[in-house]
């Protein structure tokens, strides 16, 4: 194993530009945790060493170790310390931020994959034509993925975009969101909505659950600046590595 001087030292982690260095604190230590050089049981050093080696402060530590608690990644023990946990890392992804799933995954030091089950162009289906404000003689690009995260699969997603926002689904082979952006198209906003479902078999099978297991179905329409709705998508989500996490603010009244 590596020794605690290396692993944790500034040099190590710290790229300029790379951004808040708690984050790239958290996502080097995730890495090591994934490829093993972090084992399950393994004590991480006290905060006060781990801010010696890393040349920040505490704080920042502290930052970093509480991105790994809430990955899955850590368990703090109180009077103990905060240990790597051996089980698979539960993802969050923010139901308050438009985030592709590739982006959210980087974001927290994951790799993201993507198996193209089918893609192309046709005619919209009138749930289709309700979301995307489609006529019946116009034409919808659809694609269907199942995500991964370092190889474990995660969601199966079915997305539709008007063919006159995405003329070519072939396009897309891991993030729909960086293929809109390039086209100066990606949403601004979107609305989602989260249920729990029972899969069927078929879907079962791509996502590695049994038969009639409880998975979470989001339903999003996502909308240009202009108030367009250019993005109707639903995905199956693992609730057991999943989580959808909203921000919740008062507003003001009493």
């Amino acid at each position: 194993m590596e020794s605690n001087q290396n692993l944790f030292s500034e040099t190590a982690w710290h790229r300029a530009g790379g951004g808040p260095r708690y984050l790239q604190l958290s996502r080097h230590i995730a890495r090591a945790i994934q490829d093993g050089r972090l084992e399950q049981g393994f004590q991480l050093p006290p905060e006060r060493d781990l801010a010696d080696l890393g040349n920040v402060s505490r704080v920042t530590v502290r930052k970093a170790v509480g991105e790994l608690v809430d990955a899955g990644l850590v368990e703090q023990k109180r009077g103990s310390g905060s240990f790597v946990l051996g089980a698979t890392p539960r993802t969050q992804q923010s139901l308050s931020t438009l985030v592709s799933f590739t982006e959210n995954l980087e974001a927290r030091g994951q790799t993201s994959s993507s198996r193209i089950l089918s893609r192309g162009l046709f005619a919209p289906s009138p749930d289709e034509m309700m979301a995307l404000g489609l006529a019946s003689n116009q034409r919808v690009a659809r694609i269907e993925r199942l995500r991964y995260a370092d190889d474990v699969p995660m969601a199966l997603e079915r997305s539709s975009i008007p063919s006159d926002i995405l003329s070519d689904p072939d396009q897309v082979t891991t993030s729909l969101y960086q293929v809109l952006r390039r086209r100066n198209q990606a949403p601004s906003r979107a609305i989602q909505r989260v249920i729990a479902v029972n899969v069927p078999a078929d879907d079962a099978e791509l996502m590695g659950v049994a038969e009639n297991t409880a998975l979470l179905k989001i339903s999003r329409t996502a909308f240009l600046i202009s108030g367009r709705p250019i993005e109707y998508t639903q995905g199956l989500y693992r609730p057991d590595i999943y989580d959808f996490v909203a921000e919740i603010r008062p507003d003001g009244g009493s």
